[in-house]
């Protein structure tokens, strides 16, 4: 049996965040994740993206981030349950969880973070008649190396972000890059929008709109694609072919918890400290929902912090906390007093 003051159930970028807030007080942590890696989507979907939205980071890959965070976090020794998934959850007592996974190993918890992103996933698929046949022979659903695509032409079907994001990434790759949406409008970032139209001005990729992608062809691998522009049915040699759909959420297991679930998330009262209807268990990032909601890491990050305060009074009845910035307390001897601290400081610079 695995026995610790903080579950969290989910490795990525939020569970991660979690752990240093958490050790920040003194909170032992230990996370659960169904991948056998830490990062959640970062790492198994995307590692090579670039994210543009972290504070103090004008660009950081998918997979960069999660390296400084496990980096961050290493300090604190929190423990490991990967490859495994967590299928039920019940109050032992009024103090402790219960949480075992799909391989029987039992977790004892004061307190469970639920941080599992979108739940499990898988992508949206185009409907069309022969896809199968062309999954890992030409046909990906997700980028992991950009670096397999160098020289080769790409066509990228969507019109939302990762559509957006990857035809810009890649067009500085591949030989060709072809973006086909079935309307004129895109769902993305208003920049990124620019960036496209300003990269079909200089020729570095094409952008066919309206269309859409009707058949795939080629002997063992894709070869072309036949595309129908407004009643022009036309073929467009590829060497890959990446339909960006987003993808499709399932709560699994967790949607059997007895949590109050809407629209395929987690309720939780962001008023106070994200807490779900059961006392002790708490959503965080892209698994809850409340009003306002956006799905962004940053607010992950945001939700995590305060939580674990939460968390923290749970644990520790009637004490107490006041809050130190690191900056002055630093993290080593965070429960110094600022004196000591500003002492240490000045001691160093001299």
């Amino acid at each position: 049996m695995i026995t610790t003051d903080l579950l969290i159930i989910g490795a990525g970028p939020t569970g991660l965040f979690t752990v240093f807030e958490a050790g920040l007080l003194k909170i032992k942590c230990h996370i659960i994740d169904a991948l056998h890696q830490p990062g959640g989507q970062l790492t198994e979907l995307y590692p090579k993206k670039p994210i543009f939205d972290i504070p103090g980071y004008p660009r950081i890959n998918a997979g960069e981030l999660v390296d400084n965070l496990m980096e961050q976090i290493k300090q604190f020794q929190p423990g490991f349950t990967l490859g495994e998934t967590a299928v039920s959850l019940n109050k032992i007592d009024d103090e402790w969880f219960e949480v075992i996974t799909n391989k029987g190993t039992v977790h004892r918890a004061k307190a469970v973070a639920i941080a599992s992103g979108l739940g499990t996933f898988e992508p949206r698929k185009p409907e069309l008649e022969n896809l199968a046949e062309y999954e890992d022979r030409g046909v990906e659903y997700f980028v992991k190396e950009p670096e397999r695509f160098r020289g080769k032409k790409i066509v990228i079907a969507g019109g939302g972000d990762s559509a957006l994001d990857w035809t810009i990434f890649l067009a500085d790759i591949a030989k060709e890059v072809t973006l086909v949406h079935r309307r004129n409008e895109f769902r993305g970032a208003l920049d990124s929008v620019e960036k496209i139209q300003e990269l079909k001005n200089q020729g570095k990729i094409k952008l066919i709109t309206p269309a859409e992608i009707i058949a795939l062809k080629g002997e063992g691998k894709i070869e072309a694609l036949t595309i129908d522009k407004n009643g022009e049915i036309f073929d467009l040699e590829t060497d890959y072919f990446i339909p960006l759909f987003g993808l499709t959420p399932k709560l699994g297991e967790i949607a059997n918890w007895g949590l109050e679930i809407e629209k395929n998330a987690i309720k939780v009262n962001n008023a106070l400290d994200y807490q779900t209807n059961i006392e002790g268990v708490y959503a965080i990032g892209d698994i809850n929902i409340y009003p306002g909601k956006l799905k962004l890491i940053l607010c992950g990050f945001h939700e995590a912090t305060l939580m674990c305060q939460s968390v923290y009074q749970r644990l520790n009845p009637g004490k107490k906390y006041v809050l130190k910035y690191t900056t002055v307390s630093g993290i080593d001897g965070f429960d110094g007093s600022r004196k000591e601290a500003e002492k240490a400081v000045v001691k160093k610079i001299e």
